[in-house]
């Protein structure tokens, strides 16, 4: 059961966390400080998102969502019995919008990058076989650029928003976690609960308007600082054997992501409101199992979110998901493979824009495809 513990649990992450709340990439998984000993763990995974739907004059949108990928490396050292530090590098956080040219008259041309590199420290010490306290630091870079375009952003009023482009230059800020775990290896049982700070970066920003704002001419570059908070985040970790070489694991994140705000001083000042709006994540996911052999493990788990409001933001058209998984893991000797796959249902949202609110598009019927590998050796 204790082999089971650490082979089987692991699995889910396998497949990456797809689109949850819509710019969550990773779901900042610290599974790593579990591992038995020394350990080293290199991962890659690709999303590939099939995002679309048809506009309110009935123009479809194409496909709006570009496939991206997530590379990680992990490393777990241990000093004695009770004390042990890792260090994590990944993409936690990231966007790939862009409503292409010549599709949708309301919003073709407009787009989102945002990309994001967190690399976190963690100590954990373990009082005894069942309790151990964790926590740590996270260096996080964040950058990104957007752009809108298409007659959404072309109001009756002062302010012509079409060809609005503003880039963030990449910056870096720090926040900390914080955490406890309990667990019973006679049982393969383990609860983890862990708490994740916001992250404050100050983004140095260039503003551009491709229409004359009041007395600024079009095309004049703004620049400015912006303070953007990456959200803090709680995750519930959760597994327990059930059976002979059979466990049950799960996790409950939650996400403040509506204290996630982009507002560009320039564009802030000139409609009221900043380029986006998201609501709160919890996602929840739940798994089943199985070790086969002394080499072969593998399970099966479905993931849900919650949907919100269906109007969402153009940089984000999407709103909750349904998925389920399966994977498996190969040990042999101090090697560990795991791979894994995930289908994801996207839910129906509706882009708007606008004071109040005005749908400008429908997004249906999409979904995303999300594969990973993990390869570990221990020593």
């Amino acid at each position: 059961m204790k082999k089971l513990m650490t082979s089987v649990a692991a699995l889910a992450a396998a497949a990456g966390m797809a689109e949850a709340g819509g710019v969550d990439r990773s779901g900042q998984s610290i599974g790593i400080i579990f591992e038995k000993g020394n350990y080293v763990e290199l991962s890659y995974g690709v999303i590939n998102p099939n995002v679309s739907g048809t506009d309110v004059a009935s123009r479809p949108t194409g496909s709006v969502a570009d496939k991206h990928t997530l590379p990680g490396l992990a490393l777990n050292y241990k000093f004695n019995d009770n004390f042990s530090a890792a260090l994590i590098y990944e993409h936690a956080y990231g966007a790939d919008i862009n409503y292409p040219m010549g599709q949708s008259i309301l919003l073709g041309g407009t787009s989102a990058v945002l990309d994001s590199e967190v690399i976190t420290g963690i100590l954990r010490y373990k009082f005894d076989e069942n309790w151990s306290v964790h926590g740590g630091i996270r260096a996080s870079k964040a950058s990104g650029e957007v752009t809108l375009s298409g007659l959404a952003y072309d109001p009756q009023g002062p302010a012509n928003l079409s060809g609005y482009n503003v880039s963030f230059d990449p910056a870096w800020g720090t926040g900390y976690l914080v955490g406890a775990a309990y667990e019973r290896p006679d049982i393969a049982l383990r609860v983890a609960l862990t708490y994740f700070s916001k992250v404050t970066h100050d983004l140095d920003t260039v503003e551009t308007f491709a229409s004359p704002l009041g007395p600024i001419p079009a095309g004049v570059p703004l620049a400015s600082v912006l303070s953007v908070d990456t959200p803090q985040a709680v995750n519930l970790d959760f597994q327990s054997g059930v059976a002979k070489d059979t466990l049950v694991f799960g996790t409950i994140r939650w996400v403040d992501w509506s204290n996630f705000l982009i507002d560009p001083a320039t564009f802030t000042a000139a409609t009221g409101g900043g380029l986006v709006s998201l609501e709160d994540s919890t996602t929840y996911t739940l798994g089943v199992g199985r070790k086969f052999s002394d080499n072969w493990s593998g399970s099966v788990f479905a993931t849900y979110e919650a949907g919100g409001d269906p109007l969402v933001s153009p940089l984000a058209p999407t709103n909750g998901y349904k998925g389920i998984g399966v994977a498996a893991v190969y040990t042999q000797d101090n090697m560990k493979v795991t791979m894994g796959v995930r289908y994801l249902k996207l839910g129906d949202a509706q882009p708007e824009t606008g004071t109040p609110d005005v749908a400008r598009a429908n997004m249906t019927d999409n979904d995303a495809v999300a594969v990973g590998v993990r390869v570990g050796f221990s020593f």
